[in-house]
């Protein structure tokens, strides 16, 4: 037997496994931290990727827009913004000519408070500030048609600069593939009806077909949400991007910078070279954590975890969950959505008002269906807990005795078990 630890909110819950039957206990593979980011910054920037650097293509005079990722998605932001600025006013573009947007696609503005913590003090005092909002019709700026019809909608504030800066961090995306990059733009910046058309391809061409199996984490080639995202970001044409990567450890490795695309998909390949990892076979256990806090504060956000650890079970094995959750019924436009049990209406009430939080509700819902799903949370998320198909258990040794019973039942004495500590942020890839 051997103790096994998985992160659960800002504490750990233990485990005695027998040692014999784990056959993967998925890290992510060997990760560089990056020592310093204000350095990193400075040297992708003026040494980028598929660009001349920063300093050559912006000029004295010219309007730039910075477009940053908003609070639910911290890239460290703060840390690079200030030196993207340095450089701009290096080459004698002033604070006055420079805005930041907040990339909010779908969500709501940041509060004042909010701003300082993803800009810092400093940027906010020094530059303009804006929040996007996708309903704001008047604020959109039409550009044209992506190749499935999708009439692409900026902000006036990317679309009338002289020059657009994207940045964010490259991270696994549930059904655009990869975070970062193109997002920046879309849904980033984008009207609600052009950020909804995006989306809604993530369920099946086929009605009752669920959930489309070409939207998944790390799938690009052949992805269509993936694919009108590239198509969007290339109407617009941005001039630069800086995107951080992180570890599956959620520290930053690295920075890229340079060509809009090419850069983030340079970070893309160095993302998955970490928290892609390579399994022979799947378990019919899988003991999963988001990674802790702040990633299971709300099941919205730990979901991410069921997204990638289904890729490591079983059809029809067990899934055990440790996941805080103080929120967890926030927001409650995704919760009030979860608990539902007819998948075929769920399904089919998606396709007629599409939204992302009835999405995802709907992708973690069939996840669970498909298995016997067991949440390691609050006592006083139970309740809930039970309306959304899981299991719910005080201690992650309260739930694996749970599972031995079942095992048991089934008649399985050569069971297998993976344990994912960090599953929002690593990737089991079955070799095939």
């Amino acid at each position: 037997m051997k103790k096994y630890f998985l992160p659960i909110g800002k504490r750990q819950e233990e485990v005695l496994l027998p040692e014999e039957h784990v056959i993967y206990d998925i890290h992510g593979n060997d990760a560089q931290v990056c020592p310093d980011i204000v350095a990193a910054t400075r040297e992708a920037i003026r040494n980028p990727i598929g660009s001349k650097p920063l300093r050559e293509i912006v000029r004295a005079g010219e309007t730039v827009t910075i477009v940053v990722s908003d609070i639910t998605r911290l890239c460290g932001t703060a840390e690079f913004l200030p030196v993207i600025v340095d450089e701009l006013n290096s080459v004698g573009v002033k604070d006055e000519d420079i805005t930041v947007i907040v990339a909010t696609g779908t969500h709501r503005g940041h509060t004042p408070e909010e701003d300082v913590v993803v800009c810092g003090e400093e940027m906010v005092k020094r530059l303009k500030i804006v929040q996007h909002d996708s309903r704001k019709k008047e604020d959109m700026v039409s550009l044209g048609k992506t190749s499935v019809g999708n009439e692409v909608a900026l902000s006036k504030y990317v679309v009338n600069a002289d020059r657009v800066i994207l940045t964010g961090a490259v991270t696994l995306h549930p059904f655009a593939g990869f975070g970062g990059g193109r997002k920046a733009i879309m849904p980033g910046v984008a009207a609600y009806d052009s950020i909804m058309l995006n989306h809604c391809m993530t369920m099946s061409p086929v009605e009752g077909g669920g959930c489309n199996k070409a939207c998944d984490a790390s799938l690009l080639e052949g992805n269509p949400i993936h694919q009108d995202m590239k198509e969007a970001a290339a109407l617009l044409k941005p001039d630069f991007l800086v995107n951080t990567v992180f570890t599956p450890d959620g520290e930053i490795s690295e920075i890229v910078a340079g060509h809009w695309y090419e850069a983030w998909e340079h970070g893309c390949k160095d993302l998955l070279a970490m928290g892609g990892v390579h399994i022979k076979q799947l378990a019919d256990v899988v003991i999963a954590s988001a990674g802790g806090y702040p990633k299971d504060l709300n099941l919205y956000q730990a979901t991410k975890c069921h997204m990638n650890a289904q890729f490591a079970v079983k059809k029809g094995g067990i899934m055990i969950f440790t996941l805080d959750c103080p929120d967890i019924k926030e927001p409650a436009i995704f919760t009030d959505c979860f608990s539902r049990t007819d998948m075929e209406q769920f399904e089919k009430d998606i396709r007629a008002n599409f939204t992302i939080p009835a999405f995802v509700a709907f992708k973690a819902r069939s996840i669970v269906n498909d298995v016997t799903a067991y949440l390691v949370t609050r006592p006083e998320n139970f309740d809930f807990v039970r309306k959304t198909g899981h299991i719910p258990c005080r201690t992650l040794a309260e739930a694996w005795e749970k599972a031995q019973e079942q095992l048991a039942r089934q008649g399985k004495k050569d069971y297998t078990i993976t344990i994912m500590g960090h599953a929002s942020a690593t990737l089991p890839i079955l070799d095939k």
